[in-house]
């Protein structure tokens, strides 16, 4: 009984350690290109949510469904006392449109 626990537990390891390499080396291959999209993405929603809301008048929640297919992950949040609306993808990118009179809504600066 004890070997099969001891070759169970074995199994289990080389599991979790094939499963890591795996997620590893997906974020080598596509890590930085998931992060640039996400960045172009959340500067995108950022933009059209806060003219949405602050040069449209509408709701954040009716602004909300015109986000783009494929825009599942990217959550919309508003400062109404910034008039700023923030588009993130949690733990990725995030990105904030402010309302400027006489420009409408143009995205904070980049310090990347």
């Amino acid at each position: 009984m004890a070997k099969k626990r001891s070759l169970f537990a074995r199994w289990w390891f080389w599991l979790l350690v094939v499963v890591a390499a795996l997620l590893a080396a997906g974020w080598v291959a596509y890590g930085e290109d998931m992060r640039r999209t996400s960045e172009a993405g959340t500067a995108y929603a950022a933009r059209v949510a806060c003219s949405c809301r602050y040069v449209a008048g509408r709701s954040l929640d009716d602004c909300g469904k015109d986000k783009l297919a494929g825009m599942e992950l990217v959550m919309l949040s508003e400062n109404t006392t910034n008039r700023s609306v923030t588009a993130s993808i949690p733990f990725v990118a995030s990105d904030t449109a402010s309302y400027r009179e006489g420009y409408g809504c143009v995205l904070q600066q980049w310090d990347r």
